[in-house]
């Protein structure tokens, strides 16, 4: 039904390769799995999602609840048929709006800690969308303004509904800008939940034994104490969870000692999911400490504004130097992009704001991030990890 398999392991490093066996298909890990959040991954048809290669597609609970709904997904056959997808899908639980809808709606919470004082990152209570208590999240939809409740076990009852292979559990998400009072009590918060929603999936199996088997992973939160994120790995890795979500707030310096932190404790035959990451040098550093599998929306982001990866770093389509380069983003590149265009058709499509330039330099990015983690899976495989990681990054960010 569900299950991790370790195939290899790198010496000397937390770093190895799997299988993730799900109802809809394999997962060969390291992974990197493309974001639809609302079923689909914005610019792209689903073959041209099937031709960057990606393993399986993480769409977003919360979204998909507000419109379509999703009962109207369950009759559709769930997730991947609503979306044409064959392959294995993950749903998010919700818990990103927590924070992006409340303290930090409208706010840039980039990835650094702030002072405790910084209040002007921090929404004030009356112009947020979203307000947390013991019990769950009330949330003002984005949409019509309308109110709606999600609770640890309404969470689960839409992402049962929704059908994905692998859900998450509700989870209280916060910022670098919280302060420690905040991040214990937050964090008490998500375990209590995490506990709701253990109950609700299994109450939810038995009561629909016919359908396919859903993995529910618990969320490691804690910000970048190292307490608390012990903590959590603790009481979470204890719980019936089938794997794990590393997520929250960490500046980027530190994502190697979390994930340390909390992959000492949690489970080693579980598969761990690090949520919202994309950088090549963060990408890196998490399989090193054992990360499986990624999901991000940056590729087709950074794309639809016209910035491309290259080895050598990323750059911006749309520059004056690239009006007469008639040739691929990357020599060689095997995907749809790079194999028919050149850079200087790219810089004229976003010029004359035509959406093809959306799709073409968001499958080029998705094409890329996943084949750097393929070329890392190959590279734990074969042991030349290290010798792959030192020149990619060197090229990268020079």
């Amino acid at each position: 039904m569900f299950e991790l398999k370790i195939k290899s392991r790198l010496k000397d490093t937390r770093a190895r390769t799997g299988v993730i066996k799900t109802p809809h298909g394999d997962i060969k890990t390291p992974a990197f799995t493309v974001v639809g959040t609302q079923a689909n991954v914005k610019a792209m048809t689903i073959n041209q999602v099937k031709s960057v290669n990606t393993q399986a597609v993480l769409a977003n609970a919360y979204h998909l609840y507000l419109r379509p709904g999703h009962k109207l997904i369950e009759k559709a056959g769930g997730l991947g048929k609503f979306m044409g997808w064959s392959g294995p899908t993950l749903t998010d639980s919700g818990g990103f709006q927590v924070l992006s809808l409340g303290s930090g709606f409208k706010k840039v919470l980039a990835m650094q800690s702030g002072k405790l004082d910084d209040v002007d990152v921090i929404a004030p209570a009356k112009t947020r969308h979203a307000f947390v208590d013991d019990d769950g999240v009330t949330f003002k939809s984005h949409l019509d303004g309308s109110s709606h409740r999600f609770t640890p076990e309404h969470s689960i009852q839409v992402q049962h509904a929704i059908g994905a292979d692998i859900i998450f559990a509700f989870d209280e998400l916060t910022s670098l800008h919280d302060g420690y009072a905040y991040q214990v009590e937050a964090l008490n918060r998500t375990e209590k939940w995490a506990e709701r929603c253990v109950d609700e999936i299994k109450k939810l199996r038995a009561k629909n034994p016919e359908r396919p088997y859903q993995a529910l992973f618990g969320v490691i939160q804690g910000a970048q104490y190292e307490d608390l994120r012990k903590k959590a790995a603790k009481d979470l890795g204890a719980m019936d969870f089938d794997g794990y979500g590393i997520g929250g707030a960490l500046e980027k310096d530190k994502i190697g000692e979390i994930i340390g932190w909390v992959n000492d404790i949690l489970p080693e035959d579980k598969p761990k999911h690090l949520l919202g990451i994309s950088e090549p040098d963060d990408i890196f550093e998490a399989i090193e400490q054992g990360i499986d599998t990624f999901d991000c929306v940056s590729p087709t982001r950074v794309g639809r504004n016209g910035s491309v990866y290259t080895y050598g770093g990323r750059v911006n389509i749309t520059a004056k130097k690239f009006e007469r380069d008639f040739t691929p983003i990357i020599e060689g590149c095997e995907c749809y992009t790079c194999q028919n265009h050149s850079r200087a058709y790219l810089r004229h499509l976003f010029k004359s704001k035509e959406i093809l330039a959306a799709t073409l330099a968001s499958i080029h990015n998705e094409y890329f991030i996943i084949k750097l983690v393929d070329d890392i899976r190959a590279s734990i495989e074969d042991g030349s990890f290290k010798k792959l990681k030192k020149a990619w990054l060197k090229n990268y960010y020079s």
